[in-house]
């Protein structure tokens, strides 16, 4: 089967693109992201190239993708070879911002999306900006850091969670998240008890709906009893030759009897063995004898 997954603040698509690498026996994507929602217009740029590409199976992506990365044929040829899938891909790789004034027409699209599915997943998480700890840092001593948006951009999370009850969601932010906070509350357990019990969590939705909260890299079902910190992945233990940390809850709804397994470690290999075989990059001017000169003539022909 193929799994639809609606991938919310999904910036350039990093977390939608580990769940589209998944693959079944028979060579189709175990996910498909039937719609990703983005409003940084940069990051929506490489989200609708990537749609574009994950429109055709792994080994039918035309030449023409790689001749336009290549800069050999403009964006505007590409297109027009490949119309239909460019459709397709503007169709799911959306930019738009989420909140209050864009909640009902989000939701709408949501519903039209993943249908009457039963199997899906909401991936995603809010800007981490707000709780990284550069971001905290350059925001230190301004009074309307307590008020950036940014810091409860979670609750549309939340609330469309509340609207279309998904079986499973994956919410993943930095590791600043364990440290951040509001007005002297700790922003990760505010964000973990409203994740159990989202319709509480939202004044006006005090319902039933509850999850169960698991990590990636601990077994079992983390309660309240366990610190927040047992949500966090750190990459260099799962084969990735990066010390990247970083949080991911996954919830499963309280009335699915499912326990999911953890992430399988293993040693990463070093950067000399994924990188070590690519030709040296150099450019044009290294390879000339290196001179003051040679160097500040290139330097004002930039301007």
């Amino acid at each position: 089967m193929t799994y639809p997954i609606i991938d919310l603040f999904a910036g350039p698509g990093g977390l939608g693109e580990g769940f589209s690498e998944l693959y079944n026996s028979n060579d189709s994507r175990v996910f498909k992201s039937v719609v990703s929602i983005e409003r940084d217009e940069f990051a929506h740029q490489t989200l609708l190239l990537r749609h574009f590409y994950k429109s055709y199976s792994r080994h039918e992506v035309p030449d023409d993708y790689y001749a336009y990365l290549e800069g050999r044929i403009d964006k505007e040829e590409l297109i027009e070879k490949n119309s239909s899938h460019w459709e397709h891909a503007k169709d799911t790789a959306l930019r738009k911002s989420l909140g209050e004034e864009t909640h009902n027409k989000v939701q709408t699209i949501i519903s039209a999306k993943i249908k009457s599915s039963k199997r899906w997943a909401l991936i995603g998480g809010p800007p981490c900006q707000a709780y990284s700890l550069v971001g905290r840092s350059r925001m230190m001593g301004n009074p309307a850091f307590e008020e950036d948006e940014r810091h409860f951009l979670y609750k549309e999370y939340l609330k469309i969670i509340i609207d279309h009850r998904p079986p499973v969601f994956v919410m993943e932010n930095v590791k600043g998240l364990l440290s951040a906070k509001v007005n002297g509350e700790s922003v990760v357990d505010k964000i973990v008890q409203d994740l159990r019990s989202p319709g509480s969590a939202i004044e006006k939705n005090k319902n039933c709906l509850k999850y169960k909260l698991y990590s990636l890299s601990q077994a079992g079902e983390v309660d309240e009893e366990i610190e927040p910190k047992s949500f966090i992945v750190r990459a260099e233990e799962y084969g990735v030759p990066q010390a990247r940390h970083r949080m991911f809850i996954l919830g499963i709804r309280a009335d699915i009897d499912v326990v999911p397994g953890t992430l399988e470690k293993s040693k990463a290999p070093c950067v000399e063995q994924i990188i070590g075989s690519m030709p040296k990059i150099r450019s044009s001017i290294s390879r000339q004898k290196d001179s003051y000169d040679e160097w500040k003539d290139l330097i004002l022909s930039l301007k």
